[in-house]
């Protein structure tokens, strides 16, 4: 049998969609921050930046589907950017654990990547989403998962996108991107819980030489980045075909985690196919270890170590880099509406990323009204 906090799991809809109670509800987030430097692949400003703020609202259509719309205001290189993230309808009472989701979302590979920036323990996604994925994939298309009516969480889902935010500024090819996904999970016995997950990315989508297109085609993909996708501005890194893991494990005294909790994550990346030029042995790789322990109820303190390594194109081979990144964090969360964040951040890189950068960083966030529910 499963114990509360696999149960949970198993039973929760998937991440920001939980079935609506009632009527609509709505919400809006605040994340703000101040910090000594900008970070390699880094999203947030020196000094003062805006981080993942929305404004979200979800809830019932009707008995069968549910919806839910959310509008994101940040900060890149000093502007102001503002983008539709969330705009999809999704099931709610398809039988045999069938459910099925259309618009923009974010796609469910990975661990991190259907949450929200502000729902993160660090001030900075991991490296790996940040030069593999714009940090925060988002895009226009369709999902369906199902899920085992088993003890054991299983659900597996198919999902296929435009692909637009894969490839940074213009792009080759035929648009779109299918993606592949499996996770599993549960508890054992009531103190500790864990989920593993595996994805596969196809993406049709690769960088262009400017001179390999018209312009008509140029500027249909200018259209394009300028259509709602400001947030992600694409993968720094991208590639044919992606595999991406992801191992997680919770304790927490009797399932309780309102006193004390322990939580550590693994993923790891491969991009294959970095550049047809330089041929399959071309690859990126990227990988990171989190740990965050709940000491207090009001007091988080957490560490995370990343790796990147890449392969960057140079006439007919390919020059190396990798980086290092180490993080150190202390939270303050008086409420769960609100979150005091000091993080210290070092760089280390070589080659082709040949980053020496240490950062510090103080980030606040506020929540207002409703926000939807997340899961493990």
């Amino acid at each position: 049998m499963l114990g509360p906090v696999g149960a949970a799991a198993q039973t929760a809809a998937p991440a920001q969609a939980p079935t609506p109670i009632g009527g609509w509800q709505a919400g809006a987030v605040l994340d703000v921050s101040v910090g000594s430097r900008k970070l390699g692949l880094g999203l947030r400003d020196k000094g003062l930046a805006l981080g993942h703020s929305d404004l979200t609202a979800y809830g019932p259509l009707g008995a069968h589907l549910q919806a839910q719309l959310t509008a994101v205001v940040h900060s890149h290189e000093r502007k102001v950017e503002t983008e539709l993230e969330d705009a999809w309808v999704q099931s709610r009472t398809l039988p045999a654990g069938l459910q099925v989701r259309a618009g923009r979302f974010a796609s469910q590979l990975g661990y991190l990547n259907e949450l929200h920036p502000h729902t993160d323990d660090f001030v900075e996604r991991p490296l790996l989403y940040r030069g593999f994925l714009g940090d925060h994939w988002i895009d226009d298309g369709l999902r369906v998962n199902w899920t085992a009516p088993t003890d054991l969480y299983l659900r597996l889902g198919v999902e296929v996108f435009r692909g637009r935010g894969l490839v940074d500024g213009q792009s080759s090819g035929r648009p779109g991107a299918a993606v592949l996904s499996a996770k599993t999970g549960g508890d054992i016995g009531a103190s500790h819980s864990w989920q593993a997950g595996l994805a596969m990315v196809h993406n049709r989508r690769q960088a262009a030489d400017e001179h390999e297109h018209e312009e008509g085609e140029l500027e249909e993909e200018e259209h394009d980045a300028h259509e709602g996708h400001g947030h992600s501005h694409g993968a720094a890194y991208a590639g044919r075909r992606m595999w991406i893991a992801d191992l997680a494990w919770k304790w927490a005294p009797g399932g309780n985690n309102s006193q004390q909790q322990v939580r550590v994550l693994y993923e790891y990346a491969q991009v294959r196919g970095a550049d047809n030029e330089v041929g399959p042995r071309a690859r990126h790789s990227g990988q990171y270890l989190s740990a965050v322990w709940r000491f207090d109820p009001s007091w988080e303190a957490g560490v995370r170590h990343d790796l990147l390594r890449v392969s960057v194109p140079h006439d007919d081979h390919a020059h190396t880099g990798r980086l290092r990144e180490s993080a150190l964090m202390l939270a303050w969360k008086p409420t769960h509406m609100q979150t005091l964040r000091l993080q210290v951040t070092q760089q280390r890189g070589r080659g082709e990323l040949d980053e020496r950068t240490r950062g510090v960083h103080l980030q606040y966030i506020l929540n207002f009204g409703a926000h939807a529910a997340h899961t493990f």
